[in-house]
């Protein structure tokens, strides 16, 4: 499944149905943005998503004019519990019916997200083998490690601004994002996001 950014879906190969993408990097790094793309390419093509949201940090209206159809998205809100996130997506995956389904840890505090043991993160990866489910975790580091069939590191390169202070506009920001494939780097690539 493409994730709907041609870079990156020119050097990964798209999404993985029935594994573990782990998309991590530092905030502002796009990893929210490639989420986002993610789930707009799916809802577009007539599937339905569920997004798990550790922190509640999702905005309905930025992902709608981002091109994502709310009306075949599931947000489930765990209420700043990442082990009530996991148990959300384990469910969602083994209903079935989902095309993606989103882990929201980006917000997550660094040292909850170290708590999250190998045995969930395997556990999650036996429930979405031999299905059509891309399962796609976003954290601020990488926590799935060997769970994971595609790992996508963000990191922001730069910003772009136009105007003098106090008057200044957000142009774009340059994202750089390093893809490893079970285990086997491949090359580095850049990408502009606006």
């Amino acid at each position: 499944m493409p994730f709907g950014i041609a870079e990156i879906d020119a050097d990964s190969g798209g999404l993985p149905r029935g594994c573990l993408t782990e998309i991590f990097g530092a905030g502002s790094s796009g990893r929210a943005t490639l989420m986002t793309a993610i789930l707009a390419q799916a809802t577009a093509r007539q599937e339905f998503c569920a997004l798990v949201d550790a922190e509640d940090a999702f905005d309905p209206a930025s992902a709608e004019s981002a091109g994502v159809c709310l009306a075949r998205l599931l947000w489930v809100r765990c209420g700043h519990n990442a082990e009530h996130a996991l148990r959300a997506a384990d469910l969602l995956i083994q209903s079935g019916g989902f095309g993606v389904v989103a882990l929201d840890l980006g917000d997550t505090a660094a040292a909850s997200a170290r708590r999250i043991s190998l045995t969930s993160w395997f556990r999650l990866r036996r429930a979405v083998e031999h299905t059509p489910t891309v399962l796609v975790a976003i954290s601020r580091q990488s926590n799935a490690k060997p769970c994971a069939t595609l790992q996508l590191e963000c990191a922001r390169e730069r910003t772009a601004w136009s105007g003098s202070p106090p008057g200044r506009l957000l142009r774009g920001v340059r994202v750089r994002a390093s893809t490893s494939r079970s285990k086997l780097c491949s090359p580095v690539f850049t990408a502009r996001v606006i």
